[in-house]
């Protein structure tokens, strides 16, 4: 069991020893570091932040300690209970507040948790607030407010039929079309907030959900990370219902992933591609994924007269990249959708509307739709090295050798070849080089990490 504490939050299993997992008392401890920082943002009389959370077992209890801790500082605190993460991230900015907690560990299991921190933007902490908050909590400095300076939670339950409202107006969502093309689409929520928000945006949009685990109660029925493997009873479902596709959101809704109306996966990396292809079908402009995405991306920016740039893995890179290169769309290849026309965060239900946007207009099915794309294949694997080793230095090694290629070193080092790439990453926590390759079959991919693992034992001389 485990607790991880990072310039994005605090992630940890539930149970144990303070600081070993996440207690109660570290909630408590990070929830006032934060709190401390919000209030060192500006100088004002009152302060006030949204806080949501996931359908998980611990949520409720987690939310409870952490909301209750923001009052003993003086802070209001408008309470979303179960939500979303983009939708967190939309209510700070409808809100005006001054920054944002949602309690969800992702694609984690069930016994995992987190603190997820937002600025007044709505949009994730950068490196330095990140720091600052962790230095905050560690030293222990919080301080917390007199008996007539307490602040109050205000209940609010209508933020998922706000965002939903907020994705309608969006000039490119197109419900007209979607409403006449009739589609029937199986949900698989993994039992929790998913289940709530992506049904009621189909049927705003004049689409038949079929629900497949969308009770809210935090049992997960299957691994939530929104995989092929985890997927079997989704697959097999879209056949029987004999529905034009299915959806699959992780337990926070920030990544989506389609299974294909013969029950075969879409691909996670071609969420954003489709997406995409679409917004720039529209809208010429400039897209951004990080390093470890797949070329597809840049093939269909290209393919549409547009242009494209990668940044480090991590939203708040790739939201960093977006806004100095004024990007209409981009995201991760994890399925996560970025539009800035609605915010800057990965937003599974604003992809889903813009998706069957791009659908109902091309009317295809699709299968179809995925034969457009150029299809790339995907190879993720590691290697152990001992603590002695300098990664770093390995890292430039391979810099220097494939000087002659293009090269990125923006995160670790990315070697693009001109049918194929690999990128290195180093792990911040333990002496692990990641290896990721695409290649146009999945023998080849498999075949270049392979071989990157051998010339890293060569350099490293293990």
């Amino acid at each position: 069991m485990t607790l991880i504490k990072s310039i994005s939050g605090i992630r940890g299993t539930i149970g144990g020893k303070q600081g070993d997992n996440l207690t109660p008392i570290d909630a408590v401890k990070y929830a006032a570091a934060y709190g401390s920082w919000v209030r060192a943002q500006r100088d004002k009389e009152t302060y006030r932040v949204v806080v949501g959370r996931d359908a998980r077992i611990s949520g409720n209890m987690i939310q409870q300690l952490v909301m209750q801790t923001l009052v003993g500082m003086g802070i209001d605190v408008v309470d979303l209970g179960l939500s979303t993460t983009p939708t967190v991230e939309v209510a700070v900015a409808l809100e005006h507040a001054d920054g944002g907690i949602i309690l969800t560990a992702s694609h984690n299991p069930k016994q995992w948790n987190a603190l997820k921190l937002l600025n007044s933007k709505g949009e994730f902490l950068d490196a330095e607030a990140g720091q600052k908050i962790l230095e905050i909590a560690e030293a222990e400095d919080s301080d917390f407010a007199e008996v007539d300076r307490l602040g109050s939670i205000i209940r609010n339950d209508a933020y998922i039929d706000l965002h939903i409202d907020e994705i309608l107006d969006l000039e490119l969502v197109d419900a007209e079309s979607i409403r006449k093309a009739g589609f029937k689409v199986v949900v698989d929520g993994v039992n929790s907030t998913g289940g709530i928000a992506v049904p009621l945006l189909l049927e705003a949009l004049g689409v038949h959900p079929v629900k497949l685990y969308c009770t809210p109660n935090g049992e997960f029925p299957h691994n939530p990370e929104p995989l092929k493997e985890h997927l079997t009873d989704l697959m097999a479902m879209v056949k029987d219902q004999k529905a034009d596709f299915g959806i699959v959101v992780d337990p926070d809704v920030d990544r989506l992933a389609f299974v294909d109306e013969n029950g075969e996966m879409f691909g996670e990396e071609y969420t954003l591609v489709a997406v995409a292809d679409y917004i720039l079908k529209n809208k010429t402009g400039h897209t951004v994924s990080n390093m470890s995405s797949s070329r597809a991306l840049r093939d269909v920016a290209l393919q549409r007269g547009g242009t494209y740039s990668s940044s480090a893995v991590g939203e708040v890179n790739v939201v960093t990249e977006m806004k100095s290169t004024g990007a209409v769309i981009g995201g991760e290849g994890n399925g996560g959708i970025i539009y800035p026309d609605l915010h800057y965060g990965r937003d599974s239900l604003v992809g889903i509307a813009l998706f069957l946007s791009h659908l109902a207009e091309e009317n295809l099915s699709v299968s179809e739709l995925r034969k457009r794309y150029p299809s790339y294949f995907m190879s993720k694997k590691k290697i152990q090295l001992t603590p002695e080793l300098d990664v770093d230095g390995i890292l430039k090694a391979f810099e220097q050798k494939y000087a002659s290629e293009e090269i990125q070193t923006i995160d670790g080092v990315k070697i693009d070849f001109p049918e194929n790439w690999v990128h290195l990453r180093k792990s911040n926590t333990e002496p692990i080089i990641r290896i990721y390759t695409e290649a146009k079959s999945q023998v080849e991919a498999d075949a270049l990490a392979d071989r990157f693992i051998e010339e890293i034992k060569t350099v490293a001389s293990i």
